[in-house]
């Protein structure tokens, strides 16, 4: 496969040497870099760059298709058959999770291969891992097949800097073409409860069918006992089959419908209980005996004719009823996972974990598995609270709130490997207004940005942890695209901390800031306020503005201000503007600034009046960025600046 295990010059060899001592972090930082931002999960992460091993380890890298872009931290370890990598537990641990990549088949699917998983001097149990949830192909929306010629050959690519189908000999595109999303993981209960300073084996048996498997990183956590509902509708009285075998969906309403007429909740007891359809649900309270005891599974199921939302599948979920249906009230999710069957992304299909119009509404403490979006909401709706939520390896969004969501609240949710925005507010045909996104991390989506706000009105973004987004997005993006209507009133953007965002795009070919606002459809004039962001380690820009190349002369952007920001490193500016418009600058600090400060392009008719974008310096911007002679609009611009990689961020 294109994306090879060894990681370029970054690449080491690695003896066995005692175990090491456990080195804790939270989005491969130093936990005192974030402290008070990102969410507060139960589990503790190790990096395998990190731990003991006998394996390879792998970049750091940011070029996107390779394995070592997607790691948590851009670095990672690979073991062949016969290696091993060695955690020391840092606290009492009765279960695990391991982030792991194993290759494709040769023409698409997956394979399967064993990891041994072994504690002390304990016999090792086996974990099964799969790539069939991996591995995808070729331009969007992608493609399963390795071997498929181009999905759009009438569409500009960068590999060629052509239209394939427009140009004379037709280039020769590698194949396979542009592999990514090559994670996965895995959760297991160990059985017992292991004392910190325990070691933890993960080996790669001799006979292993994988030539390689890839770590990236070990959860280790402390699982309460499982919760008992008493006084409830169970699902078992229903007839659910918790080993799975038998489907549960008709159980599953049967026991809903009960407890509907009898004021009671849904209780669903450890087992693991086959769905392969929606579940839909109203004014009902269905709780779980926890996320690692109860499962929800089911595969996808294609539809014989297409359903009118126009999806051609149907799969595990739970769904409030749709809008134009006047929408569900009163629902309380909690407590189990949802695990799906979605391999593939067909965009039209609700095969989404928990969906529909959900109004003074709860989801909280899932664990969302293999879904296309974790939780995708279609309003009007208001008040629903997300809370606590574990989603992760989605083939697209972690969350969206889709159209005409108001007054609710997204807090303290864990959002890793998710195949398009992690987080997304997208105000499409009607506004999204009064939402909080507030303490969550999302870490690693593979394409577009970590948190994206598409419009709307006094919402606000607060005090999250956005790590290593992939390409053609940043950790946290501003956008006037996809139809959106217009962003009025306020957007406060607060206390938020990327790393190693600022990524490349692809059809630009140029990088992106930390934090991207982009007018597209239209002009972004609402009261923006930045501040008390933190931007560390990134990989171009800091900041970015921009308006698309045909309507640069159409739209601008004003009304946007920073205040008590701190930039520590930035390959290329900390600000980068490619518009016309305005913004102000107060206490922004920045450090290890590998080009000029301001990268000021405006809308690119250098005129003898300078750029047509013009700063504003409100005083207290430390660091020499901001120098007077930049100010209010010299044109600076270099399109694409060469790039300094910046030292590990530090204490401030």
């Amino acid at each position: 496969m294109a994306a090879t295990v060894t990681g370029g010059a970054g690449a080491a060899r690695a003896e066995a040497t005692p175990p090491a001592p456990p080195v804790v972090t939270r989005a491969a930082l130093d936990p005192s870099l974030v402290a008070g931002r990102g969410a507060d999960v139960g589990f503790l992460e190790q990096e395998a760059e990190h731990a003991t091993t006998n394996g390879t380890l792998i970049g750091p890298g940011r070029t996107a298709y390779t394995l070592a872009s997607e790691a948590s931290g851009r670095r990672a370890v690979s073991l062949a058959p016969g290696q091993f990598v060695e955690f020391t537990l840092p606290a009492a641990t009765n279960a695990i999770t391991v982030r792991y990549s194993i290759p494709d088949a040769p023409t698409g699917g997956g394979i399967t291969a064993p990891l041994d998983v072994s504690v002390g001097r304990r016999a090792a149990r086996t974990m099964t891992l799969t790539s069939q949830y991996a591995w995808l192909y070729n331009q969007y929306p992608f493609s399963n097949d390795p071997t498929a010629g181009l999905l759009h050959p009438d569409w500009w690519i960068t590999e060629c800097s052509c239209v394939p189908a427009a140009t004379t000999p037709t280039p020769t595109i590698t194949r396979p073409f542009r592999p990514h999303h090559f994670y996965d993981e895995q959760r297991m209960l160990l059985g017992r409860t292991y004392p910190a300073g325990s070691v933890l084996r993960l080996a790669v048996p001799a006979s292993s069918v994988a030539p390689w498997t890839v770590i990236d990183l070990l959860d280790s956590e402390l699982v309460a006992p499982p919760r008992v509902v008493p006084v409830a509708a169970n699902v078992l009285a229903f007839g659910a089959d918790p080993t799975g075998r038998r489907d549960s969906a008709g159980a599953f309403d049967r026991a809903i419908a009960f407890a509907r007429r009898t004021k009671l909740k849904v209780y669903l007891p450890p087992g693991t209980y086959q769905v392969n359809r929606h579940i839909v649900v109203d004014d009902v309270t269905i709780e779980g005996a926890g996320n690692w005891y109860t499962i929800v599974k089911g595969r996808e199921v294609p539809l014989d004719t297409p359903a009118p939302d126009g999806s051609v599948h149907t799969g595990v979920g739970f769904y409030g009823r749709p809008a134009s249906a006047g929408g569900s009230r009163n629902v309380h999710l909690s407590g189990f996972a949802i695990e799906g069957d979605v391999r593939e992304r067909i965009d039209t299909d609700q095969v989404n974990g928990v969906g529909g119009a959900l109004s003074h509404s709860s989801i909280d403490g899932l664990y969302l598995h293999h879904t296309k979006v974790g939780l995708w909401f279609d309003g009007p709706m208001t008040d629903l609270r997300v809370t606590n939520n574990v989603i992760v390896d989605q083939i697209a969004d972690g969350l969206n709130f889709h159209t005409g969501v108001t007054n609710s609240v997204v807090r303290n949710n864990f959002v890793r490997n998710s195949g398009d925005d992690g987080l997304a507010m997208w105000s499409e045909k009607t506004g999204n207004a009064g939402n909080i996104i507030d303490r969550n991390t999302v870490q690693s989506p593979v394409l577009a940005n970590g948190i994206a706000v598409y419009g709307g009105t006094d919402n606000t973004v607060s005090r999250n942890l956005v790590a290593d987004p992939v390409r053609e997005g940043s950790a946290i993006q501003v956008g006037s695209r996809f139809g959106a209507e217009p962003f009025t009133g306020h957007l406060w953007i607060t206390e938020n901390t990327t790393a190693r965002a600022g990524t490349y795009e692809l059809n630009w070919n140029i990088g992106l800031g930390a934090i991207w606002f982009y007018a597209l459809d239209r002009s972004i004039d609402a009261d923006i306020q930045v501040v008390g962001d933190h931007y560390l380690d990134n990989t171009y820009n800091a900041i970015m503005l921009v308006s698309d190349w045909p309507v640069k002369d159409r739209y601008s952007m004003t009304n946007v201000h920073f205040r008590d920001v701190r930039v520590d490193g930035a390959g290329t500016s900390v600000v980068s503007a490619r518009t016309a418009g305005s913004a102000s600058f107060a206490n922004v600090d920045a450090r290890n600034v590998g080009a000029v400060g301001v990268n000021n392009c405006g809308s690119f008719h250098f005129t003898p009046a300078g750029s047509e974008f013009s700063l504003t310096d409100l005083g207290g911007n430390d660091g020499g960025w901001l120098a007077p002679w930049l100010l209010p609009n010299t044109i600076t611009c270099d399109d694409r600046p060469p790039v300094v990689a910046p030292p590990p961020p530090s204490t401030w």
